[in-house]
This record gives structure tokens, C-alpha cells and sequence, in this order.
């Protein structure tokens, strides 16, 4: 890899010249936006009566900023989302400790981590294993607490914030109960509200070992979903594809790579336990009521911009068709 020269630049200490200017290329930061951004943010935070013990240190704040591309009334917006979404649904947003033994069985059979290595545009790479959950003995709430445990401790980085992430699927080992293991009703709420409430830049997403019977259900997902993100979906039928769209050097050993998942794994569980403390005192956070976030649309121009029906209706519909289909 490259070596890239160090800067020193005050208000955010050492970053490589390169991550700066990848920060002023696509978000819009230089030093002096971050700084009077920050302070508007902190003072924002500190004088906002439905928010109590809410963090304000640089790193935490600049999660939202960076995401936001430093327009602040979004940057609020999107720091009242997240923490509305925690107060939402608890069970599977808070307490997020890997040491927890059915969130840390999950982690050892690698279900969902990100890998030790950054890609050639200096991305985290998070590996998804289907195969790593087993329904008949994890719940829906288990799996999304994988995904916000691994999420929260990446966006502690703010390296990961600029450059973002890139997500890697392997849907192998498929089966119906992996999908009937979401309460429709919910799958649609965390689904529809975790796009437009954590704070993170998916900048790629790659899926291999798509069965074709679940093809239509990354295509229902993929209308519900903004364009962007859309776009940067890509579905690969084999191994050898995948290894065009991602350095295999980020690809475990059983997907192409040549690093053992076993090993990845046990360097991102150094990684959790290093950020431990951090994002369990996340909890700490309390959004104590909701009437600051405003809401774009009325039930009626939801239903139309979802499509016509209404979203859980149709995710109710999916699931009773999942319960007929067979995998191979």
C-alpha cells in the first residue's frame, strides 16, 4: 500500500493528506467548516431540552456532520433519528456487548464482521455470512444487534466515516426460517428507518450465492431503497466476479481471499473489545421526546412513494410466500 504523508490539522489531529482531501472532495470539509459546523452542533445539542446525556466530543458528532456532508439542520436531524431509533427499538440497538454469549456466538461464527484491511479507496470491508446464523437458535434480534454492534464500533473511526463502507454478502446457506425469522411488521419499520437514521456512508454493496428464489426480494428491497443506493447493489454469480469489484485481499479465505475467516475474525474481536467501553456508554444517551424530528410526508404520500400499498402489508405478503419456497 502506498504510504501517505501525515499533516497535522488542528481540531481533528493528525489525518494523511489523502483522507483530507477526499473530505473536501465529497463532503465539503475543510478545517474551518468542521470547526464552526462542530460548534454549532454542540451548542445545538447542549441547549436542546429533549436531549440528556448525549455525547459531544468530536468523533461523535462529526458521524452525523460527515454523513450530512456538514449541512447541520440535517446533521440534527439525522442525530435525533438515531437516537430515536435506539429508544424504538431497544432490543436490539442497546447493550451491545460481544461478551454477551448469544451476540458473541454470533461473532465467533462470523456472521457479520469487518475485515482487518482497508480497499484500495481505503474502506472497511464488512463481510456478511449467511451461513454464520442459525435461525433455529438466534432470533431477528440477535442479527440486528450483530449489525449495530458491528456499525457503532466502525463509526467510532473517523477515517471510516470519510471513506465510508463497503459490504460484502454471501447468501450460501440460505434457507426459509432465515427470512421467517423477522416479524414482518418490524422488519419493515428497522428496514425502512435504519437507512435514514445511523449515520454511515454505504458506498458498495456486493452479494454472491443469491439463490434465484430470493432474487425478487433484493429486488423488492432495491425499490425501497433512495437510487443511490440502488445503484450501488451488485449481485456476482460466482467467485471469480466478486474478485472484480473487490480487492481480494479484503475477501476472507473461503470467499477467494488469502487470510483465514477464523484469523479476520479474531482480529475484529480485539477491535470490539477496544471499543467496548465506547459503545456500550452509548446507552447512556436518552432522546426524551420525539417532536423535534420533522417528518417529510403524510400516511398518504408515504403509501404513494413506497409504491401504492402499504410497505408492511406488502413485507406480510413476502413472508407468506417465503413460508412455500424451497432452497437449494
Amino acid at each position: 500500500m502506498k504510504e501517505t504523508k501525515l499533516v497535522q490539522d488542528q481540531g481533528d489531529g493528525s489525518l494523511p493528506e489523502s483522507l483530507l482531501k477526499i473530505a473536501k472532495r465529497e463532503l465539503r470539509e475543510d478545517r474551518c467548516t468542521r470547526e464552526q459546523s462542530l460548534e454549532q452542533l454542540r451548542n445545538w445539542v447542549a441547549k436542546n431540552e429533549d436531549l440528556q446525556n448525549v455525547r459531544c466530543d468530536d468523533t461523535f458528532l462529526l458521524r452525523f456532520l460527515r454523513a450530512k456532508k456538514f449541512s447541520v439542520p440535517m446533521a440534527e436531524q439525522t442525530l435525533l433519528k438515531y437516537l430515536n431509533i435506539r429508544r424504538t427499538f431497544p432490543h436490539m440497538s442497546t447493550q451491545l456487548d460481544y461478551l454477551e454469549p448469544r451476540l458473541g456466538d454470533l461473532i465467533d461464527q462470523g456472521y457479520i464482521f469487518a475485515v482487518p484491511q482497508r480497499d484500495k479507496h481505503g474502506r472497511r470491508v464488512v463481510v456478511i455470512n449467511a451461513k454464520g446464523l442459525n435461525p433455529k437458535i438466534h432470533t431477528s434480534c440477535d442479527q440486528a444487534k450483530a449489525h449495530f454492534l458491528t456499525y457503532e464500533c466502525l463509526m467510532e473511526d473517523q477515517e471510516t466515516q470519510i471513506t465510508g463502507l463497503t459490504h460484502v454478502g454471501d447468501f450460501s446457506g440460505v434457507s426459509t426460517a432465515h427470512v421467517t425469522n423477522w416479524n414482518p411488521t418490524e422488519f419493515a419499520r428497522i428496514f425502512k428507518w435504519g437507512e435514514q437514521s445511523l449515520p454511515m456512508r454505504h458506498k458498495e454493496i456486493h452479494l454472491i450465492n443469491v439463490p434465484s428464489t430470493l432474487k425478487w426480494l433484493i429486488d423488492f428491497v432495491k425499490n425501497r431503497v433512495s437510487s443511490k443506493m440502488k445503484n450501488r447493489l451488485i449481485i456476482y454469480g460466482s467467485e471469480k466476479e466478486l474478485m472484480k469489484g473487490v480487492d481480494q485481499a479484503c475477501l476472507p479465505l473461503e470467499m477467494g481471499g488469502t487470510v483465514p475467516m477464523r484469523d479476520m475474525i479474531e482480529l475484529w474481536k480485539q477491535e470490539l473489545a477496544a471499543k467496548r467501553d465506547l459503545v456500550l456508554g452509548l446507552d447512556k444517551s436518552v432522546l426524551l421526546s420525539d417532536r423535534g424530528i420533522q417528518r417529510r410526508s403524510s400516511f398518504n404520500a408515504e403509501k404513494a412513494s413506497n409504491g401504492g400499498p402499504n410497505f408492511v402489508s406488502q413485507i406480510e405478503s413476502i413472508e407468506g410466500s417465503f413460508r412455500k419456497l424451497e432452497f437449494d
